[in-house]
Order: C-alpha cells, then structure tokens, then sequence
C-alpha cells in the first residue's frame, strides 16, 4: 500500500496550490481519503476528508470555504484545492486513508503518505 503525496512548495500569501494524492489501495472507493498537517513543533491536525460513503466532506474550520476536497475513483486520486493561503497554513500536508471511516481523528486511518510540504510566505 502507498499513498504518494505531491504538488507542495512556496506560494505568498493570497496565492492558490493544489495537492494530489495518488493511493495504491484496493477497492480505493472505500477508503474515507482525509488530508492532515503538520506544522513545525505542533501535532498532526485534521485539514479535510471526503468520506467513502457518497463522497460527503467535512473540513477543519480554519480552513473552511478557502479549501476544496475532492476525490476520483477511477483513478484512485484526492487532492486538495488550496486558495487564499495564509501563512499559518504552512505546515507538512499528509494525506491519509481509512476503510470504510467515519471519523476526522488522524488515529483511525490505516495508511498514510509521506507528506508534502507547504509554505506560505507573508
């Protein structure tokens, strides 16, 4: 199993990036497919996640309406659409399957990729 996350780097403030998360999962569409971060000296927090069942989403409020999450099943493919970036939104962007999940809590997902890191300068 491997979630290969890309599509970090530097953007300034304002600025739009979007991520992409290529899994090697079996039957993928019944994996919930969350993104995560990881700021420097701070804990893993929940970003955005589209669930496996229909594809409903949930979103950290912090980034709520500034951020699309978006999957394809076809192609075993999440990404995350990120716009009016903030630099406190600088962090290492991880995404993250869980089968068959309901949760946002980083705890229950099985796999994750190796992250991609985000910086967002002022």
């Amino acid at each position: 199993v491997q979630l290969q996350a890309s599509g970090g780097g530097l953007v300034q403030a304002g600025g739009l990036l979007k991520l992409s998360c290529a899994a090697s999962l079996r039957t993928f569409s019944r994996y919930t497919m969350g993104w995560f971060r990881q700021a420097l000296g701070k804990e893993r927090e929940f970003v955005a996640t589209t669930f496996w069942t229909g594809g409903s989403t949930d979103y950290a409020d912090s980034v709520k309406g500034r951020f699309t999450i978006s999957r394809d099943n076809a192609k075993n493919m999440v990404y995350l659409q990120m716009s009016s970036l903030k630099p406190e939104d600088t962090a290492v962007y991880y995404c993250g399957a869980d089968w068959m999940g309901l949760s946002v809590s980083p705890r229950t997902y099985n796999y994750w990729g190796q992250g991609t890191l985000v910086t967002v300068s002022s």
